[in-house]
């Protein structure tokens, strides 16, 4: 299920396996688990082997027979790549578009809504930096408005605030589920309910959410979303996609089409095709959606649920341990967050601190103020560096990690 708590409190000790999850099985079936205390799961999941041995083995079939025929010969495994992504989102898979990142794919559903002077788009402070730049993009060309709703107490979006915001020139409301810059998850299913209610499209970023805890695109009740294959997902890079609602076609228009997308009438016209495979292009690769298929599968069979409540657990764990600390805080907002912690180090640069860990083999990463512009309009955080468990790193792994930042924090102090 979805996390429910903002991740204080007690959690599994260490030696206590998660029930469902054969957690040393899963990390022996994870090359880079042998060698790395991996914490950057918001920036790109470990691959399975069993999704590295897909990928590597289409490749060698496309050199030994040639793309196209490799691909007429796993198209069964290709269209079964659709179906499972259907699957993980709760929807059909004649509503789900391949793309080669999840900020293509975003877009295809963004650009395709027409706006006018007037319109307004309604978003989030935590709304990720690529979708805020088409929004003052398609503001500048069209003269729509770009509304960001206040947060809450919490540092969530104001459920509030956007209901009393919308109203009949609210074209869009757009936001994303969980910010690349922090733990909050925002309130999906009211902004939802109030979308619905108010027969205005809802667009939802869910880039950090898919693959890391279940979502329903059903009880959501958004009209488009959109994902990466490569984050919480295990997935390979070069990988994305789009679900649209099939009501929602009726309103939207591809901003781009090629033989994929559409077929020619014989004359000078053309007609879209069926479900929303209308936003692709012609070109892919099929190694990487092979790729992505397989990661999808594997989170389907291990159970959302279950890796939601795992990565969940993780990440309150190490939230926790680090806000323990002398000289160290966390900057995650919200009253509910996720696996993805922030942190900074009192005397020590951002930096400096993700290189220190580097060299200790543990990866991390930093936030940055354009990544998150609207939070940065009010937050005077970033850089902060992120550490991002998943369901397959270990309690001891977090401690080490902790124990290596808590080293830097002696030494600064």
């Amino acid at each position: 299920m979805e996390p429910t708590s903002v991740g204080h409190g007690t959690v599994e000790d260490s030696s206590v396996e998660h029930p469902g999850l054969d957690i040393e099985a899963l990390r022996a079936e994870t090359p880079g688990t042998a060698h790395r205390v991996h914490l950057n799961n918001a920036g790109a999941g470990l691959l399975s082997r069993r999704t590295l041995v897909t990928m590597t083995s289409h490749l060698e079939l496309e050199a030994e027979i040639g793309g196209y025929e490799a691909a007429r010969q796993e198209q069964d495994r290709i269209d079964a790549t659709y179906t499972s992504i259907a699957e993980l989102v709760g929807g059909q898979s004649d509503e789900i578009a391949l793309f080669d990142n999840s900020t293509h794919a975003w877009n295809a559903g963004f650009y395709s809504m027409v706006f006018k002077p007037g319109d307004r788009i309604l978003t989030g402070r935590a709304e990720y930096g690529s979708n805020v730049l088409a929004y003052l993009q398609t503001a500048r060309r069209s003269g729509a408005e770009v509304v960001v709703v206040p947060d809450d107490e919490s540092g969530g979006l104001d459920t509030t605030a956007l209901a009393a915001l919308i109203d009949e020139r609210t074209k869009l409301v757009g936001v994303t589920h969980i910010p690349t810059s922090g733990g909050l998850v925002n309130p999906a299913h009211e902004i939802g309910r109030i979308t619905r209610a108010a027969g205005v499209p809802f667009l939802l970023d869910a880039t950090q959410s898919v693959g890391q805890f279940p979502v329903d695109v059903a009880r959501i009740g958004c009209d488009m979303l959109s994902a990466t294959g490569r984050k919480f997902l295990r997935g390979p890079r070069g990988t994305g996609f789009l679900w649209v609602r099939r009501e929602a076609l009726e309103y939207l228009d591809p901003f781009v089409s090629d033989i994929q997308a559409a077929t020619w009438d014989g004359d000078r016209g053309f007609t879209w095709h069926a479900g929303a495979r209308r936003f692709e292009s012609w070109e892919a690769s099929y190694a990487n959606v092979l790729g992505l298929g397989v990661a999808a599968r594997q989170a389907l069979d291990l159970g959302m649920d279950r890796i939601g409540e795992r990565a969940t657990a993780l990440g309150a764990y190490l939230r926790d341990a680090l806000d323990a600390l002398p000289g160290v805080t966390t900057y995650d907002l919200g009253r509910v967050r996720c696996a993805i912690v922030t942190a900074k180090v009192d005397g020590v640069p951002t930096a400096d601190v993700a290189a220190a860990l580097a060299r200790q083999g543990i990866n991390v990463t930093t936030t940055v103020p354009e990544h998150t512009q609207f939070d940065t309009e009010v937050r005077d955080v970033h850089p902060l560096v992120r550490l991002s468990p998943h369901y397959y790193n270990t309690h001891a792994e977090l401690d080490r990690a902790v124990e290596a930042v808590a080293a830097l924090a002696r030494a600064a102090g």
